[in-house]
């Protein structure tokens, strides 16, 4: 695969419209060539202590930052740039775990009554459990097998960028 999107989504509880950072990173021919990151003001907007445990946000970081559909369309933008003859939903999403990402686009296009474009996803878990059966197969460790040091782990950009790397390697 040389033409794709690695995204990644921080939530801040368990509601899977909760985005409160969006990371991107875009690959074209091989090459990881820009990327865009936000913060994002969560729909509902409340954090819960497990996901402000994990990603290290809370409800003061995300207060005064935008709604998602306004990131989205900067998001949309930045692929745009690089894809310019493509439709929304043409360049393909990978994520490390897709049925989260893909879970979490859907329900925020939903959550804002968006129609949602049919986005394609590829899952770098997935395949990465096809290439090496045996262990754990986190982000972190994988992105080390593919020589990705991943030191700020459930940072939406980091993980996009490591998964960036794992899918160059594997998909």
């Amino acid at each position: 695969m040389k033409n794709f999107v690695a995204i990644d989504f921080e939530t801040a509880n368990f509601t899977k419209s909760s985005i409160c950072s969006i990371g991107i990173v875009i690959v074209k021919n091989g090459e990881i060539v820009d990327n865009f990151y936000s913060l994002v003001r969560p729909t509902p907007n409340y954090y819960n202590e497990v996901c402000s445990g994990v990603n290290g946000m809370c409800y003061n970081d995300t207060c005064g930052e935008r709604d998602f559909p306004d990131v989205w369309v900067e998001a949309q933008r930045k692929i745009h740039e690089y894809f310019p003859y493509m439709e929304d939903g043409e360049v393909p999403f990978v994520a490390h775990h897709k049925a989260f990402d893909e879970n979490c686009l859907k329900a925020a296009f939903a959550a804002y009554d968006i129609a949602y474009p049919d986005y394609e996803f590829e899952c770098t878990l997935i395949k990465s459990r096809e290439v090496w059966p045996e262990g754990h197969h986190n982000l972190d460790i994988i992105a080390g097998y593919c020589g990705y040091d991943l030191t700020n782990h459930h940072h939406a950009l980091a993980d996009a960028e490591a998964c960036a790397w794992i899918a160059r390697e594997i998909l």
